[in-house]
């Protein structure tokens, strides 16, 4: 039988291994250099990506249970693509591209030591933590999560706050004032921590004034943003096309109620253009291996994902040959490695040229406004698809909400919309 984590299990683990994580680079740090470095983004003792990692990795080892060369294969793909998104956003947040951590060769190997590290903790020390956490009353842990995404926000805020507002001419009146506002000590302090973990910070990005009014120029979060939004509605459209032409009907392959947009392709994009930068000048063969390698996880973990939080399932590859648990397969994995190649050799460059042509006040109001819109559409999907899941063993709506849901989005409505879509036994 395999372990089922909620989505309040998940919230839990991912503060629990963020803790663990933190602990083990401090000490990393100490005995590399000798003293103390709280090398997180967050002032909290947490260490976000491990717990982000782990959060991801659990309900994804539990389905891979007893081969331990996949989990460990998987943990370290896992891990890479998340330090790679960490890495990226705070160079997003700091506004400083040339902002990084470690990189190469060296880069790969601390991927594989961190990949170690939570697969053995997930053998040996998971199973205790596991039983720590049922044998707590349901409460405890739902307060803990509340709490815990409290102070991270606030924490966060703060860490912004202070990446936007301290510049350099206010770091040099610092220093000839003598402030005694509790808000500029606090800043400063936090300043002053963020210098030691990202030594980087201190030098600014030199301002090409030439360039000063192009929108999204590199890669940053509205460029995101619009290659996740084009990439969904390609994607949901490639894939209508193909079911047309193979079997001979027109066939929905959005991911939400309203629009044609795929969010499987969309993040794909995302992922693909973040991790595989590096490669985009090396020869095909790095970049098809890279993407084949990174698109079978990545289909893996949707397959897994949708499961545990919906409880459908929306493909499955048991009858295909060289398959992984029904979730991805050999062949699937080589399109992806194709797709790589095609996307960051030859789609994404006049992508990016073409939204850095948007004029740049019309283009970050666009942004935000089409992000909302899409966080709405995508929420308003999620709670259709799990009240339906609910209905297949509990009809009876319970309150007004859930009448909503039964009266607005019935079995036929999502049947019809999703009409490939099965329920997990």
């Amino acid at each position: 039988m395999t372990i089922t984590y909620t989505a309040w299990d998940l919230l839990l683990y991912l503060i629990i291994y963020a803790f663990f994580g933190w602990v083990l680079t401090v000490f990393y740090d100490a005995v590399r250099y000798r003293r103390f470095i709280n090398r997180g983004f967050l002032n909290l003792p947490l260490s976000l990506p491990y717990g982000i990692a782990a959060a991801v990795l659990l309900p994804v080892l539990a389905t891979l249970n007893h081969n331990l060369p996949l989990q460990y294969l998987t943990s370290a793909i896992v891990c890479f693509l998340v330090m790679r998104l960490s890495d990226q956003f705070v160079r997003g947040i700091s506004r400083n591209p040339t902002l990084i951590q470690e990189k190469g060769t060296w880069s790969i190997l601390l991927c594989l030591a961190v990949a170690a590290v939570l697969l053995t903790g997930y053998l040996v020390i998971h199973p205790w933590i596991f039983g720590l956490v049922q044998l707590m009353p349901d409460w405890l842990p739902r307060l803990a999560v509340i709490a815990g995404a409290v102070l991270i926000a606030v924490d966060f805020a703060s860490v912004v706050l202070t990446l936007r507002t301290n510049t350099v001419s206010k770091r040099a009146r610092a220093r000839q004032e003598d402030t005694h506002r509790l808000a500029d000590r606090i800043i400063t302090a936090i300043w002053r921590r963020l210098q030691k973990a990202y030594p980087g910070i201190e030098t600014e990005a030199v301002t090409d004034h030439s360039h000063r009014h192009v929108f999204a120029r590199g890669m940053c979060f509205d460029k995101l943003v619009w290659v996740f939004l084009v990439s969904s509605f390609l994607g949901a459209l490639i894939e209508m096309c193909y079911c047309r032409i193979a079997g001979g009907v027109w066939m929905n392959r959005s991911s939400v109620l309203y629009g044609p947009f795929s969010f499987v392709w969309g993040f794909g994009a995302v992922l693909l253009t973040v991790s595989l930068q590096r490669l985009a000048g090396k020869q095909d063969r790095y970049v098809f291996l890279a993407g084949f390698v990174i698109g079978g996880v990545y289909e893996y973990l949707c397959s897994v994902f949708t499961e545990l939080l919906f409880g459908t399932v929306f493909w499955d590859y048991s009858d295909m040959p060289l398959n992984i648990g029904g979730r991805t397969n050999v062949l699937y994995c080589i399109f992806w490695g194709l797709l790589a190649v095609f996307w960051i050799k030859v789609i994404y460059p006049p992508m990016s040229a073409g939204i850095e042509k948007l004029p740049p006040l019309l283009g970050k109001v666009t942004t935000w406004v089409v992000l909302l819109l899409m966080l709405c559409n995508g929420l308003l999907t999620a709670c259709a698809m799990i009240r339906c899941t609910a209905r297949q063993t509990d009809p009876a709506a319970s309150n007004v909400i859930e009448v909503f849901f039964d009266t607005t989005y019935d079995d036929a409505y999502m049947k019809n919309r999703w009409p490939n879509m099965e329920f997990a036994q």
